[in-house]
């Protein structure tokens, strides 16, 4: 988890999804999320984010939250926005919204 991860969950579920979290059911989600393990974004995050970011031409801060979950030890990174079962370096991206 990362402070970012966290920023664009509030953001995106209270703000732009089609079915909206109230006030309150965020709040109880963000509790939840961030007692997960977290992981400071600091240089060497940075730089293996732009690392990814050239490898597989994708958005810097995409490539930052995989360099994060990396770090963490994450086999597995939740994203509707990266390519479904894709693996990026050592985590591999699972779209939830999916229907299999």
């Amino acid at each position: 988890m990362s402070a970012q991860t966290l920023a664009e969950f509030y953001s995106v579920t209270t703000r732009k999804a089609s079915v909206r979290l109230s006030d309150h059911e965020a709040d109880l989600w963000i509790e939840f999320l961030g007692s997960m393990p977290f992981q400071a974004i600091d240089r060497s995050i940075v730089d293996r984010g732009i690392d990814l970011s050239r490898q597989y031409s994708i958005a810097y801060y995409d490539a930052a939250l995989l360099a994060a979950a990396e770090r963490l030890g994450a086999a597995v990174f939740y994203s509707e926005d990266l390519n479904h079962d894709q693996l990026y370096g050592s985590v591999r991206v699972i779209n939830p919204f999916l229907e299999t």
